[in-house]
């Protein structure tokens, strides 16, 4: 990742370190805050997302008012486990295969049903399978909101810790998803993690807004709130180090499609 070309960027960039939670709670005043989780099949970790919320912002300072967890078709123990921690869970669909197992509707239509179901004026949507949640996490995302009005989406950044060491964004990133926002949406370029799924949004800017299906959804969000709202209604908010499971390289091929197409699709590309 270079750090210094996105620094030099138009886009607005913070630190978590800039905010604390009780600051953003005053700032807060009678805006509601919900947290939302799609998971799917991640009861080893959705728990441990949960809890640094629940206990962190919502029983400490009251700053989220509610997580919710959108159990996307899990075969694990997810909904219990989140539930237990203190989350909110609704199943992302109701449908059933015909072995009677929940049916998922992917990352997008996950994030789609938690939207519908929770009445957050701020939305701040967290990946399930982090292992090392703060609450800054949180606070980093909704610092920008809560400070500055003309702001409207808020993404994260970060380092990643993989196979032991320190880097910089996934392979998905490097490889698909910077270089086409470069070479189609410029005034985006400088978005160091734009698939990151720790981001927060203004509830009114979802209005009209297709939240598409599937791995696409965070580079179609990001790419419909500059369109209406431009590039500068954007910021980003350094995280610190995120640890999170890494998957091998043939199932990353599934996403990087959707995020390839969902890309040449906004910029009005024929993928056929």
């Amino acid at each position: 990742m270079d750090r210094v070309t996105f620094l030099e960027s138009a886009i607005a960039t913070y630190d978590h370190l800039d905010y604390s939670a009780e600051a953003l709670a005053q700032l807060k005043g009678s805006q509601k805050v919900t947290v939302v989780i799609p998971a799917r099949d991640e009861g080893g970790t959705v728990g441990r997302v949960v809890g640094a919320v629940q206990d962190g912002l919502v029983d400490r300072v009251g700053l989220v008012d509610e997580v919710l967890v959108v159990d996307d078709g899990s075969h694990d123990a997810t909904a219990t486990v989140a539930a237990n921690a203190g989350a909110r869970v609704v199943a992302s669909s109701d449908e059933v295969d015909p072995s009677g197992r929940p049916v998922g509707l992917g990352k997008g239509g996950a994030m789609r049903r938690g939207v519908a179901a929770s009445d957050g004026d701020l939305l701040v949507f967290l990946d399930a399978d982090v292992s090392n949640l703060r609450a800054h996490f949180v606070t980093g995302l909704l610092g920008p909101l809560l400070s500055s009005p003309e702001t409207v989406l808020v993404k994260a950044f970060y380092s990643r810790s993989y196979r032991g060491e320190v880097v910089g964004g996934g392979r998905v990133t490097e490889l698909v998803a910077r270089p086409t926002l470069a070479l189609l949406f410029p005034e985006l370029a400088g978005i160091a993690q734009p698939l990151a799924g720790e981001t927060a949004v203004r509830r009114a800017a979802l209005e009209g807004i297709e939240i598409v299906d599937g791995y696409g959804v965070e580079m179609g969000m990001l790419i419909d709130v500059a369109s209406r709202y431009g590039a500068g209604a954007i910021a980003q908010v350094d995280i610190g180090v995120r640890v999170h499971r890494s998957r091998p390289l043939d199932q990353l091929v599934p996403q990087a499609h959707s995020v390839l197409g969902t890309a040449l699709g906004r910029a009005g590309i024929s993928a056929r």
